[in-house]
């Protein structure tokens, strides 16, 4: 009963057309709209509020907000308790968003950014598998920032125990890809989109090869 109330109680705040911010009706009433206990309105209000949906205001009552999209993944994104295989399609997610990123990178991307990246690129140390993972990371992470999406940010900044614990996996397989984070960067300042999602393809490569690895073990 409280899976549908649920339900209904989505539907009746879109009827409503109830926004983020706007104040809700008592308990009593919504039970009186949706002919049900306000025992069971009450559990399913508690649903929502546990999904960042509904809030309850001191002195103000209960209102629609506006969900964190992304608090409750974060709250479970963890190596730990994951099974690999939901750990492993994540990452595959991973590849498949930096990928696209080209289109947004080159609508925003300025010579500030260039420099930057080129900072990264000249400590990078090939031979050493902390500064690679280091240089991965921060590399990878100045993309994200120069799409100016913070919900990408954020989700980048999420993925990071999973590179990780990834990554630990992948070393003894690991092999370069044909396109290195300096030839990225040159892509990046004489290139065109689509030279750009060739090439982070092609640098993505051994991520890729290591999946399929995997899935087909």
């Amino acid at each position: 009963m409280a899976d549908q109330v649920e339900l209904k109680l989505r539907e009746y705040f879109k009827k409503k057309a109830f926004k983020p911010g706007d104040l809700l009706p008592k308990e009593l009433e919504i039970a009186a709209a949706l002919g049900v206990s306000r025992n069971i309105v009450r559990e399913a209000l508690s649903r929502l509020k546990a999904l960042g949906l509904v809030e309850t205001k001191k002195k103000r009552g209960m209102i629609l907000a506006e969900p964190d999209i992304l608090g409750s993944f974060e709250k479970v994104l963890d190596p730990l308790i994951m099974p690999d295989s939901t750990l492993y399609d994540i990452f595959g997610l991973r590849l498949v968003l930096e990928m696209g990123l080209a289109d947004v990178l080159y609508m925003y991307k300025t010579e500030q950014d260039m420099q930057e990246l080129e900072k990264i690129v000249i400590k990078e140390k090939p031979d050493s598998e902390k500064f690679r993972i280091k240089n991965e990371i921060a590399f990878h992470g100045k993309l994200y920032a120069m799409t100016n999406n913070h919900t990408l940010m954020r989700f980048q900044s999420l993925l990071l125990p999973l590179f990780d614990y990834v990554v630990a996996f992948e070393k003894d397989h690991y092999k370069p890809g044909g396109v290195s984070h300096a030839d990225l960067l040159e892509i990046l300042r004489n290139g065109s989109v689509e030279d750009f999602r060739k090439g982070m393809r092609l640098h993505l490569e051994p991520h890729f090869a290591w999946l399929e690895h995997i899935k087909t073990k």
